[in-house]
């Protein structure tokens, strides 16, 4: 309930990603391709040739299988615990999508570039735009936010892109187009409230 009350957006976006998964996956299966692209999973050619721009979206709040949505929503939940309180619900919410949103949009180009196309989904985009968010800040705060330190993030953020790049099957432009994202952002509508500083 204290976690509710001090990171609302957080617990809200991490119920909405459960609770889309188990509906998906209890009507179709959420390791299906084809029934996940009935849900709104990005693929190139339905955005570009059918105009299906939603996909950059809806394609966050999908997860193949139980093990992608569980460690997508712990990170999540780590983030979300210490960015919220500190930016606030708005500009976080805006962090997490505009950012998850640059993640797809960087993807997708990059796909076109390679003329080689899949289907896509998973909240990693908007998480590491929070990666992002959360180095900006410890640049603006001088290496403390809550309870992290700024080697910490570093060597949270470098390990994350780090298994990304040594596994297959992971959308690593998704997650350097959202860390980027988080972190440009975070330089365009976050001003430092020493009233909302944390050592």
């Amino acid at each position: 309930m204290d976690g509710l009350k001090k990171t609302p957006v957080t617990m809200i976006l991490i119920a909405v990603n459960v609770i889309l998964f188990l509906i998906v996956d209890f009507t179709g299966g959420t390791e299906n391709t084809g029934y996940m692209l009935q849900w709104g999973a990005s693929f190139p050619p339905a955005i570009i040739e059918q105009g299906e721009w939603y996909r950059l979206f809806s394609s966050m709040f999908l997860h193949f299988g139980i093990s992608h949505l569980l460690n997508n929503m712990l990170l999540l939940f780590v983030l979300g615990q210490r960015i919220e309180p500190v930016v606030g619900k708005l500009r976080y919410l805006l962090f997490y999508i505009l950012g998850g949103l640059a993640g797809n949009w960087l993807s997708l180009l990059w796909e076109i570039k390679k003329d080689a196309y899949s289907v896509s989904a998973g909240a990693s985009g908007a998480i590491f735009a929070l990666m992002g968010v959360m180095i900006c800040l410890m640049i603006r705060h001088k290496g403390h936010v809550k309870d992290l330190s700024a080697r910490q993030v570093m060597i949270m953020a470098a390990l994350s892109l780090y298994f990304g790049f040594a596994s297959q099957g992971v959308d690593n432009a998704a997650h350097m187009g959202g860390m980027l994202g988080g972190f440009l952002l975070t330089l365009l509508l976050y001003r430092r409230n020493s009233a909302l500083q944390t050592k």
